[in-house]
């Protein structure tokens, strides 16, 4: 049984989902990990999703708001286990779906380009490239990514 929570950064699954995900990525991200983090902070995030298999919570995701029109994807995560069964693309919708109710007009986020699962899934999801914005211009990991909701 699949089931789908909103929440927010207080929940005690996304924070351990969350917690796997900043391990990944300092594995992946090694020494660049530092710059990262300190706009990975998620006490602050109030829109968040938590997917569950069977009880147990396998994908999360979250968005904050950027400005007047867009929100900025944060915190993307799915279980090694629970990978490629959809659930990245099912958090990714519901955010989307979500932001769109409270009045906003797209989505933005970054992704490493070391995480070629990533960016071929916002691809997938209809998200375009787009100039790296606010914190990660110039940085030659990052792609950024827009879409319109």
């Amino acid at each position: 049984m699949i089931k789908t929570l909103r929440t927010d950064s207080t929940n005690s699954d996304f924070q351990k989902l969350v917690e796997k995900l900043d391990a990944y990525l300092a594995e992946i991200d090694g020494e660049e990990t530092a710059f990262y983090s300190q706009y990975n902070k998620i006490d602050s995030l109030k829109s968040a999703v938590v997917i569950f298999e069977n009880e147990k919570a396998v994908a999360c995701g979250a968005f904050k708001k950027l400005n007047e029109n867009s929100v900025e994807i944060k915190r993307m995560y799915t279980e090694k286990s629970a990978r490629g069964k959809g659930f990245a693309r099912k958090v990714l919708s519901e955010l989307e779906v979500w932001a769109k109710e409270v009045g906003f007009e797209s989505c933005v986020l970054e992704t490493g380009k070391r995480q070629p699962d990533a960016v071929a899934l916002y691809h997938k999801c209809g998200y375009q490239v787009i100039p790296n914005y606010g914190q990660y211009k110039g940085v030659e990991n990052s792609l950024c990514f827009e879409k319109k909701i």
